[in-house]
């Protein structure tokens, strides 16, 4: 094994990548509304929104208002304050990125070639 190998760096782990929080609250939004039994244009309609945009919040292309998230979920006859909790429990479940590994350390080459060993004593 030569020295550039042994003493390469270790790369630390992949860190899970954090879900966009527009995904979050696009996939809560549609759950609800869809045990709710509700249409999109019921929900748009309801909460004056256009049934598109509604469409896009949903499908997590869109980062709507809180103002435009408050008028859906009203629509839903929710609170805003379930869906952020709804999202940061989410969120909370995303693992932690774990620590990088220690390296081992290197063992010192072993003798080469019977070269002679020395004994150095001390008086």
């Amino acid at each position: 094994m030569t020295d550039r190998v042994r003493n390469a760096p270790l790369e630390p782990p992949p860190v899970p990548e954090e879900p966009l929080l527009r995904h979050l609250i696009g996939d809560a939004l549609r759950r609800v509304r869809q045990e709710r039994g509700l249409t999109l244009r019921e929900v748009s309609e309801a909460a004056q929104v256009s049934l598109a945009y509604l469409s896009e919040i949903e499908r997590g292309r869109k980062e709507p208002s809180s103002e435009v998230l408050a008028a859906v979920y009203r629509a839903l006859d929710l609170r805003l304050a379930d869906l952020i909790g709804e999202v940061a429990d989410q969120l909370s479940t995303v693992s932690a990125p774990t620590p990088a590994p220690v390296p081992a350390p290197t063992p010192a080459p072993a003798p080469c070639c019977g070269a002679p060993r020395a004994l150095v004593l001390a008086a």
